[in-house]
């Protein structure tokens, strides 16, 4: 979903067996597919709590952020877009929940691609990441480079053992990721504020939350300082981050039992309407379309 300015049957041969058989369960063949030209762009993959990852390049490094669905699927939904996993350099992980990390060890193992993840997130998410061949260890607030990527790593509040955001220089702006925290610290709204693009958690809306299934500890849980993000909260962040040239800002991690699209829009409408900014709501379901930088 994307808003702008805050805007026949075929025969069928009858079987010679006397008892029909049943048809082979489809396997999903890897397509041979060449690295596409690459392009400054960005795209959501998959958003929520049953998996996220997020692909970006610069024009000449291809990142894959997270990747918390299994590496078929990942696969799948680069194709969709015309990506190959041989665009991919690199695996940045920002921490060791499984919605996050599921499908990281299988592609880092099936295309050689290093991991960057802080020792900490490493030490947690050993035993699901199994046996890479080459992890690379950064630390919160040192900038590193991934090739020709320059990413600053930033600390965020959350239940994992060194969550992290991300701020990434592309064609010369500046792209803000920040998910999977449950308060907006000083430290937050000083990296995310001059963005170009910003990709921003808006997890639940607080009365579905208040009322809806969940336990209440998980309640408790998903709306304390270590938890996610209400629309609320993104909205009051995005008033005080806002500015003349930020031109996309993309909502991620909803929680598909207490959120809904609609919902995020009514809180975060109001905060970009006078403003020329591109609104999309990220998608657990389907990946996004191409977002050019």
């Amino acid at each position: 979903m994307i808003l702008c300015g805050g805007r026949v049957a075929s025969d069928t041969p009858v079987s010679a067996d006397p008892m029909p058989r049943r048809p082979a369960a489809k396997k999903f063949t890897r397509p041979s597919v060449p690295a596409a030209p690459l392009s400054p762009a960005i795209c959501m993959l998959a958003s929520g709590s049953k998996g996220n990852a997020i692909y970006l390049s610069d024009g000449q490094t291809g990142l894959l952020i997270d990747a918390g669905l299994s590496g078929v699927q990942i696969e799948r939904r680069l194709l969709r877009r015309g990506l190959s996993p041989s665009n991919l350099d690199a695996i940045l992980v920002s921490h060791e929940h499984s919605d996050h990390i599921r499908g990281v060890g299988v592609l880092a193992r099936r295309y050689h691609l290093p991991v960057y993840i802080t020792s900490k997130t490493a030490q947690a998410s050993a035993r699901q990441l199994g046996n890479i061949d080459k992890i690379i260890n950064f630390t919160c607030g040192k900038p590193f480079k991934v090739n020709t990527l320059n990413i600053h790593p930033f600390s965020i509040s959350h239940d994992a053992v060194d969550p992290s955001g991300f701020i990434f220089q592309v064609n010369g702006k500046k792209v803000g990721l920040a998910t999977d925290l449950g308060i907006v610290t000083h430290l937050v709204r000083k990296h995310l504020s001059g963005c170009a693009v910003l990709i921003l958690e808006a997890n639940h809306d607080p009365e579905m939350l208040i009322n809806g299934p969940y336990p209440w500890p998980l309640k408790q849980r998903v709306q304390g300082r270590a938890g996610h993000l209400s629309n609320m909260d993104t909205g009051h962040l995005l008033a005080e981050v806002a500015h003349d040239c930020l031109q996309h800002i993309v909502l991620a991690h909803l929680s598909e039992t207490n959120n809904t699209p609609e919902k995020v829009l009514d809180a975060i409408l109001p905060v970009v309407t006078d403003r020329k900014i591109a609104l999309s709501v990220a998608s657990q379901s389907r990946c996004g379309q191409l977002i050019d930088i």
